[in-house]
């Protein structure tokens, strides 16, 4: 049992949850397992609920009993445990009251843990993302891509964006979104929710034709090309739809072109790659021949690193952030 390392981790993060705190946010990473003595375990604080996620072997009763006690002797904040054993389909989430609601950057987010995927509805190492997002939106259009429930959109509509468009293929994702939005009392036409495949959606945008057989036979969204000030490229490792796939390791290129494309001149970028097989430097100069082929000039690209309570036992996390600027 793994107790003493998670009281040494929370010991760690002392600074940081305090600069946390005094910002509005009450959702964080607790116990990064595979840097600090447990790989396969993660433990996260969802504004009151206590999540415990499992990779590889399951937790007992009583370990998660005790991780609960030590999480709430150390913070003096009550919490709910709530287990996700991702090795297994199996539903072991014990929340059974309304919608819990937790804050980042004084953003309120529907933190359910029950609902139908196995991913948190909020991703904490793309804070710092959502951060930049925030400080630069103002007077901005926005494009969110992958936008899932919506956090950089909501990060931008907050942080004064002229318009934002958040596009995800899922309903689910959308609807979580658009529940997000009315929880933080955003409304009207500055933000528009687009459910559709965003392969044909960027690439119309970015004045590309939409190939493959699904061009021809599928209903997708008609949309001319349009340029936004600020891009949001931050698309799962791995995915297949009927207009091509999504591949971070093989072809980062086939999103990173038209999502540059649709960026206007002197517009910025926020990008991912969350596969941790792929170098950093080794990505930023695949962003960097990019850009040369498809004509378009970076003024600077800045790699930004997921904040204190995501540490990297090699100075290589596996989500890599980059913050662009086009000439």
């Amino acid at each position: 049992m793994s107790v003493p390392l998670v009281r040494r981790a929370v010991e760690r993060r002392r600074e940081l949850l305090r600069r946390l705190q005094a910002e509005g946010t009450d959702c964080y990473r607790l116990f990064h397992g595979v840097a600090e003595g447990r790989p396969g375990l993660a433990i996260d604080r969802y504004g009151p609920i206590l999540l415990l996620q499992t990779w590889r072997e399951a937790l007992t009763p009583e370990e998660i009993n005790a991780y609960h006690r030590a999480f709430e002797d150390e913070m003096g904040i009550p919490l709910t445990p709530v287990w996700n054993h991702r090795a297994e389909k199996t539903d072991h989430a014990n929340w059974s009251g309304g919608p819990p609601i937790g804050s980042e950057l004084g953003i309120r987010y529907d933190v359910t843990p029950r609902h139908r995927g196995q991913d948190p509805l909020l991703f904490l190492d793309f804070r710092a993302g959502r951060r930049l997002i925030r400080q630069h939106a103002e007077g901005h259009s926005v494009l969110n891509l992958f936008a899932y429930t919506g956090g950089a959109t909501l990060c931008a509509a907050i942080g004064g964006a002229s318009e934002v468009w958040n596009v995800d293929f899922a309903r689910s994702a959308i609807d979580w979104a658009r529940r997000n939005l009315e929880l933080n009392d955003i409304r009207g036409e500055r933000v528009h929710c687009i459910e559709e495949d965003v392969i044909p959606v960027l690439r119309q945008l970015a004045g590309l034709s939409v190939k493959g057989r699904a061009a021809r036979h599928r209903q997708y969204q008609r949309l001319e090309p349009r340029s936004f000030d600020l891009v949001v490229l931050d698309p799962p490792r791995w995915a297949k739809s009927p207009f091509g796939a999504v591949d971070l390791v093989r072809d980062y290129p086939s999103l990173f072109k038209p999502a540059l494309l649709a960026t206007a001149p002197g517009g910025a970028l926020v990008v991912t790659n969350n596969a941790a097989r792929v170098d950093c430097d080794a990505w930023v100069q695949v962003l960097e021949r990019t850009a040369q082929k498809c004509g378009r000039s970076l003024a600077s690209i800045d790699v930004v690193e997921p904040e204190e309570d995501f540490p990297s036992v090699d100075d290589a996390p596996p989500l890599k952030i980059a913050w662009l600027r086009v000439a």
